[in-house]
C-alpha cells in the first residue's frame, strides 16, 4: 500500500486547538509540563515525554500485534510509526498538529497533516489502525470516529484502541495548556474506559478480539462483526 497523499486540508476548529502554542512548543522541545484543562479546573497531565521516547515495554505489545499496512490516528511526534517503518512496515501516522508531523518525518516515520475525519489515502485498505494514548477522545464523539475507522480498515482488518485505566465515559469541552498561565482554543474530547469502549464498539459494528493490559496501559484489539 502507498503512504504518499495529497495535500493539507483545511484544518478544522478543533484541529487548530492543537496547534496552539503550549501544545506546539511541548512538542518542539519534547517536554511538559503540559494538560488538558477542563472548564470546572480539572487537569489531566499529557504525557509528552513518553510520547516524544522510544515505544515502551507498553507500546510494543501494541507493535507485535500491528499486521499489514498501519495507519495511527493522532499519531503526534510518531515514535509508533517511527518504529514501525524501522521493523520494514508500511505506516503512515495522520495528525492535526504541524509540530507533531514535522517531528515523525524528521524521526523517519511518514505522515500527514490531517484529521481523521479528513480524506485519507488508502481508506478501505489499512489492515491496522491505532488509537493509542487517548485518542479515542479525537472530536468529543466516540461513536462517530469508530464508524470512521470502520471506513479506514480493510473489512478484515483490526482497529487497537487504548481506554482510560479507570471507568469513565465523559464528553466535556477543555483546552490545552502549560500549567503556567497559557492555553489553547477549546475543543471536544472524551474519555473512555474499557466497558465504555466497548460500548461504543458494540454500537458501531466492532467486536473485542483480544484485551490486554501492559505498565497499567489497558488496550482492546477490535475487530467488524
Amino acid at each position: 500500500m502507498t503512504t504518499t497523499a495529497a495535500t493539507t486540508a483545511t484544518p478544522t476548529p478543533s484541529a487548530l486547538a492543537w496547534r496552539a502554542d503550549p501544545y506546539t512548543d511541548a512538542i518542539r522541545s519534547g517536554r511538559g509540563p503540559l494538560f488538558l484543562h477542563r472548564h470546572d479546573g480539572w487537569l489531566l497531565p499529557l504525557e509528552v515525554e513518553r510520547w516524544c521516547a522510544a515505544p515502551d515495554a507498553a507500546d510494543l505489545t501494541v507493535l507485535r500485534r500491528c499486521r499489514g499496512a498501519v495507519l495511527d490516528i493522532g499519531c503526534g511526534p510518531g515514535r509508533l510509526v517511527v518504529a514501525l517503518a524501522a521493523l520494514g512496515t508500511a505506516a503512515l501516522g495522520v495528525d492535526v498538529s504541524p509540530e507533531a508531523v514535522r517531528r515523525t518525518q524528521r524521526s523517519g516515520g511518514s505522515a500527514l497533516c490531517r484529521s481523521v475525519f479528513d480524506p485519507l489515502p488508502g481508506e478501505g485498505r489499512w489492515q491496522t489502525a491505532l488509537l493509542v494514548d487517548g485518542n479515542v477522545g479525537i472530536g468529543g464523539d466516540p461513536a462517530a470516529l469508530l464508524a470512521r475507522a470502520a471506513q479506514l480498515v480493510d473489512g478484515k482488518g483490526q482497529l487497537i484502541v487504548e481506554a482510560a485505566p479507570f471507568d469513565v465515559d465523559e464528553s466535556v469541552e477543555v483546552r490545552v495548556a502549560d500549567g503556567r498561565g497559557a492555553f489553547g482554543s477549546g475543543f471536544p474530547w472524551s474519555r473512555l474506559g474499557t466497558a465504555a469502549l466497548l460500548r461504543y464498539a458494540h454500537t458501531t459494528g466492532w467486536y473485542a478480539a483480544q484485551r490486554w493490559t501492559s505498565s497499567g496501559r489497558p488496550f482492546v484489539a477490535l475487530r467488524r462483526r
